[in-house]
């Protein structure tokens, strides 16, 4: 079986069987019927428990986020700008998903447009490629900020990060675009049963009755290419940093500066490693069960959201100070 990791983030490739009793004979269907989590339909209200509650959390959370920034004027900066823009598109993640999720969840709708489908399929792939090129842009702040500080102020201008900003969402969008247009063009004649919660990648393109070899090489292409350049760029932003935080003289110094850092590093682990551990279950967990790589698929989307605010609404002083300061204010 071919594995193929995500375009951008979401492609894994689940291990389906579609029973004969599944499969009629139609061509290009006007509707899919999503399943949600096969072999866990009498769990579906209790599983909906959880995910509403890290939906709801993560709306709050970034939002938060947002608002802070706006109205602190000393966090109108470029990591601070950056950061608004992770929160964005995990807003946007979030509610491409969870919603319909939640529906099926709750009120057994399954029913989704063909084209509503396509939708949902490229606006996942456009926000997770901008989310990986908004880490690329953070870990290029902190290096600036660490390697060269005294002309971080004018590298990194306003009009720069705009510049940035501007670069990683077209790069999300031009590049995710092919991925509905070659699943738009496939002809759909056995089924419209699609075996997850929502309408991933590799779900859809299975269910075509004809040869979707360029999906798949074009999905594996784009995860090799994009991601591998963009942990490559992180990873080189960051031997540099620890090479200059391991120069400054005292150890305080040291673990102040790397505190600047640690903050963008967990944000970072929660993208990457679950997408690694699913990878790795797609490669050697053949026994799992199915219900379990779509769960995973799952909370490779919606976790992360969650976890980013939470992140750094912890770990970043001043945003800590000012929530702070805010809730204090409306104790008084």
């Amino acid at each position: 079986m071919q594995e193929t990791p995500f375009c951008l983030r979401v492609g894994h490739l689940l291990p389906y069987s579609m029973s004969d009793s599944n499969t009629t004979d139609f061509t290009n269907p006007s509707t899919f019927i999503l399943m949600g989590i096969p072999g866990l339909e009498a769990a579906h209200v209790w599983i909906s428990i959880p995910f509403c509650t890290i939906y709801v959390l993560a709306v709050l959370g970034n939002f938060t986020i947002l608002l802070v920034v706006k109205t602190e004027p000393s966090l109108h900066g470029p990591m601070y700008y950056f950061l608004c823009m992770l929160a964005v598109t995990d807003l946007v993640l979030s509610t491409s998903i969870l919603p319909k999720i939640l529906s099926i969840f709750w009120f057994n709708s399954r029913e989704i447009d063909f084209h509503v489908c396509l939708i949902q399929m490229y606006v996942i792939h456009c926000f997770s490629a901008m989310e990986s090129g908004i880490f690329v842009a953070m870990a290029f702040d902190r290096y600036v900020a660490i390697c060269d500080p005294l002309r971080h102020s004018t590298i990194l201008t306003n009009t720069v990060v705009a510049k940035i900003g501007l670069a990683v969402v077209l790069r999300g969008s031009i590049l995710s675009l092919p991925c509905p247009i070659l699943a738009r063009q496939w002809p759909y004649c056995r089924t419209n049963i699609i075996p997850h919660s929502y309408c991933e990648h590799i779900a859809v393109v299975k269910l075509a009755c004809t040869d979707t070899s360029v999906s798949s090489y074009y999905s594996l292409s784009f995860a090799f290419l994009m991601t591998g350049l963009d942990v490559s760029f992180i990873a080189m932003s960051y031997i540099k940093i620890l090479r200059a935080i391991f120069s400054l003289p005292t150890k305080d110094a040291q673990l102040k500066t790397f505190g600047t850092c640690s903050s963008h590093l967990c944000a970072i682990l929660t993208f990457y490693i679950p997408d690694l551990f699913s990878s790795l279950t797609h490669r050697f967990g053949r026994n799992v069960p199915r219900h379990f790589f779509i769960l995973s698929a799952n909370v490779y989307l919606v976790v992360p959201p969650l976890l980013h605010p939470l992140i750094y609404g912890v770990r970043t002083k001043e945003i800590r100070d000012k929530l702070l300061q805010l809730f204090t204010h409306k104790g008084v």
